[in-house]
């Protein structure tokens, strides 16, 4: 990572901590053959554990006064289902999905709050661990600031959005909606099929940029959140290197605090935007035109 005997630069410092695990080197930008293992693991971990939390909390329900915990879950839980109500009129499907955004939004958050962690912590441990069991020295912990991740997550939306759009209005329903909305259909032999080409590369646009910006807006916060705590990392380091550095030190503290302050509001608010443009996406998938 560095010149041997000298310390990393800070290119090189934020190089090495934006390297994800993976199974081969990245040869290009979109390579479907490369795996992040660490983003892989991290989201595994953290479904198991949401999923446990959830779990629980729902055996030891109560009918009587709630605990804490009890309580904190039905709030969250109140908050998702009202949200639901308001996009998805369908009670039917309400079943699936609410429990679905309920999840989503526990899960990204998260994966967000890996981010709040000490940026060395983990990375640091790694450093021992992973090269002795002959991984690369390189290990990144915040899921949704890998592409990979959030893109992932988007398509899966994308694929409840195309399921519910056939569930609901039919088949042949959805496809008269692909080439009649949303500029209408025409009894115009002359412009039928010209205005049903152009409506439905008009729905593929749709599809496609809704996708591709739900996963890039959480994927581009997330990745600039990361980037300020590596920043405010190098001014640490360079405190501790500088025989005058206490006011980089205090510096260091100051900004690191008020950050991850800030950041706390970041990730969950990023975390709820995800999931209301999950339930109004699959609410738009309800609605006919």
């Amino acid at each position: 990572m560095a010149t041997e005997g000298v310390g990393p630069t800070p290119g090189e410092y934020i190089r090495h901590h934006l390297q994800h695990l993976a199974n081969k080197k990245q040869e290009s930008i979109i390579d479907f053959t490369v795996i992040n293992i660490d983003s892989v693991v991290v989201n595994i971990v953290l479904g198991i554990f949401v999923c446990w939390v959830l779990w629980l909390a729902a055996r030891k329900a109560t009918a009587g006064v709630p605990g804490r915990f009890q309580a904190a879950v039905e709030i969250l839980v109140e908050l998702v289902e009202t949200q639901a109500k308001g996009l998805i009129h369908n009670a039917q499907s309400r079943k699936l999905i609410s429990p679905m955004a309920l999840t989503v939004f526990c899960w990204i958050f998260m994966m967000n709050f890996m981010d709040l962690l000490p940026v060395d912590l983990l990375p640091a441990i790694w450093h021992v661990a992973g090269p002795a069991m002959g991984y690369p020295d390189y290990l990144r912990v915040v899921p949704t600031a890998d592409l990979s991740t959030t893109l992932g997550l988007s398509c899966s939306v994308l694929v409840m959005c195309l399921f519910y759009n056939i569930k609901i209005k039919g088949l042949g329903g959805w496809a008269h909606e692909l080439v009649s909305a949303p500029f209408g259909s025409s009894k115009n032999p002359l412009f039928a099929i010209p205005l049903a080409l152009v409506n439905f590369l008009m729905q593929m646009i749709e599809f496609v940029a809704k996708t591709v910006s739900h996963g890039m807006r959480l994927f581009g916060n997330m990745f600039a959140g990361e980037l300020v705590f590596m920043l405010i990392a190098l001014l640490g380091g360079y405190a501790a290197l500088s025989l005058s550095g206490g006011l980089l030190f205090v510096g260091h503290l100051v900004a690191g605090t008020v950050w991850a302050i800030f950041h706390i509001l970041v990730i969950t608010l990023q975390a709820f935007i995800f999931m209301m443009l999950t339930l109004i996406y699959l609410g738009q998938a309800h609605d006919a035109h």
